[in-house]
């Protein structure tokens, strides 16, 4: 009772450490993928804000760049400029462009004795002072180039301009005039309001802001000024954002993501894990439990029904009602069991008939020592490979099923081989590394026809004393084709025996009456001079630390291909 509960709790601790590991893997690979996905959404949210900041701007610096450029080619401007008359005519066509735009801008004409001429907004001698004295004279530095200056001017009502454009006005090739354009800072504002990103910067080649929506990127002399900036990251008032950076000829457009947002969504995440973490290791706690009791008891079922059968028991049948493949194991053990019982009530009721008795009843043996091995090692291997478990599985339920239900005397030896194949893949996934095979089959010989389980006892054999001085063990099987007849070999490179235990053996081969304390190979000697005669037997050669070899041959007889 002692030992059932311990491999229970070991069922049960393998199978927590086998799930929380891939689980815990799985979450650490998640969480980093969560990490990555915050960093590139900002990342990408800044570089499509930039984008879109980048475009707005650039469509109002095209059509001021173009309006003005018109405006100073128009007749009406030059003579508006010269004879101060038809003034209305030119604030026509301001308001007229001016009214269909998003960044709306107050509009000037100077002339060339800087008087203004007209003007949209209020008279401030201030603003005007400062036009002549500092535009006006970079205009007539550059008279043949468009002024696009960065500037904060400020006017009634709370209004600011900070982008200005200039342009000289030329009549027949001389200077008559100015032009210019105040664009308002509130409009830029609106314009690039709603971004995805937190904070959105524009400025001029020289940092200077000409619009941005959060004041606490403002530097000394309105310039703005990050207190340090990196490769994809820049720190303002003890903040970290990610940022994107996009510059053209007019301006540089930065769109900033605060990454604190990122940490409090990542607290949030890590708060949900671990709830669903203590959820999910409840839920595998119960599962294990149910799990170990469920394949403890399967196990134990068969195991105790094989060690009754071992003990002689008949009647040791299982009753294992669990769907999956150890109720099919209980179904083929059980099946077994009445095709024994079947047999062997058979062949008591024919005894007289002693060469179909016998036959019957060596072709109806499957050792239990075998089974009992088997199934141990599978008890313990569902606890480490559960796929391993399920191969073994498998090839059992192919070994009884071939052994219990075919009812032919032969069969084709390339389904026997199946079954030898099936046998020894129980055997290597027991010993591992320590059994190799080496299988030489002549392919004409597949469909002829043989004796069921020929070739199961030698191999049976060899497994059984070759590991008796050695820890490693190689069987190699032959079958080749000499005319009329089949040559089988089945030759290992174990211990082997001294000239009088192989003498003794092959004595008692001869007997009619086993006096080996082994029946495997005095069992398929006797089968094999009961089918085919005398000349049919088995021949031995030993030496002692080389090996056993074992030949014999059969007649060859080729079934039909539908017994294939």
């Amino acid at each position: 009772m002692k030992e059932r509960r311990n491999f229970r709790e070991a069922t049960k601790a393998l199978f927590l450490t086998y799930t929380i590991i891939p689980i815990c893997i799985l979450i650490l690979l998640f969480s980093m993928f969560t990490i990555a996905v915050f960093k590139l959404k900002d990342i990408y949210d800044a570089r499509e804000s930039a984008n879109d900041v980048q475009h707005k701007m650039t469509v109002v610096y095209d059509r001021y760049h173009d309006e003005i450029n018109r405006m100073a080619s128009l007749p009406i401007v030059k003579e508006s400029a010269v004879w101060h008359q038809n003034n209305h005519l030119v604030y026509e066509e301001f308001y007229s462009f001016n009214n269909l735009q998003d960044v709306k801008s107050v509009f000037y004409l100077i002339d060339k004795n800087n008087i203004f001429v007209a003007s949209t907004a209020e008279p401030n001698a201030v603003i005007e002072q400062e036009l002549i004295l500092k535009l006006i004279p970079r205009l007539k530095k550059n008279p043949n180039h468009t002024l696009i200056d960065v500037d904060k001017t400020y006017y009634s009502h709370d209004k600011t301009s900070t982008v200005t454009f200039a342009k000289v006005v030329k009549k027949e090739g001389k200077v008559v005039g100015y032009l210019v354009y105040k664009l308002f800072e509130g409009d830029f504002q609106r314009l690039v309001f709603g971004e995805k990103a937190d904070i959105t910067v524009v400025t001029d080649d020289y940092d200077y802001l000409v619009v941005t929506t959060n004041d606490i990127v403002k530097g000394l002399m309105n310039k703005f000024s990050p207190e340090s900036m990196r490769e994809s990251t820049i720190r303002i008032k003890d903040e970290s954002y990610y940022y994107t950076k996009i510059a053209d000829n007019y301006f540089t457009v930065y769109a900033l993501i605060n990454q604190k947002g990122d940490y409090t969504y990542l607290i949030l995440y890590m708060v949900f894990l671990l709830l669903t973490c203590g959820i999910l290791f409840v839920i595998i706690q119960v599962l294990a439990e149910k799990m170990a009791r469920k394949n403890v008891a399967s196990i134990d079922k068969l195991l105790f029904a094989v060690s009754q059968l071992e003990k002689g028991d008949m009647h040791a049948y299982v009753d294992i009602k669990t769907g999956d493949e150890f109720e099919m194991l209980a179904n083929e053990f059980n099946s077994m069991l009445d095709n024994l019982n079947e047999l062997m009530k058979r062949n008591k009721e024919l005894s007289h008939i002693r060469k179909v008795n016998e036959i019957k009843l060596l072709q109806s043996q499957f050792n239990p020592h075998f089974l009992f091995n088997v199934l141990a090692m599978l008890r313990y291997t569902m606890v480490n490979d559960v796929e391993k478990a399920e191969e073994i599985i498998m090839s059992l339920s192919n070994l009884l099923r071939y052994s219990i239900h075919d009812k032919m005397k032969e069969v084709p030896f390339v389904k026997d081989m199946a079954y030898i194949r099936d046998y020894l893949k129980l055997h290597q996934l027991r010993f591992k590394e320590r059994l190799t095979v080496d299988l030489q089959i002549n392919e004409n010989i597949e469909k002829a026809l043989i004796p069921k389980l020929l070739l199961q006892p030698m191999i049976e054999n060899a497994i059984k004393y070759g590991y008796r001085h050695q820890m490693t063990l190689h069987i190699r099987i032959k079958a080749q084709l000499l005319k009329e007849r089949i040559l089988f070999t089945v030759e290992d490179d174990g211990g082997g025996m001294d000239e009088n235990t192989l003498q003794r053996i092959k004595i008692n081969l001869l007997d009619s009456e086993n006096g080996m304390k082994g029946i495997g190979l005095y069992n398929a000697n006797r089968r094999l001079l009961l089918l085919y005669g005398e000349h049919a037997g088995l021949s031995i050669e030993s030496t002692l630390g080389s090996g056993t070899k074992i030949t014999f041959q059969i007649p060859y007889e080729k079934g039909a291909s539908s017994d294939v």
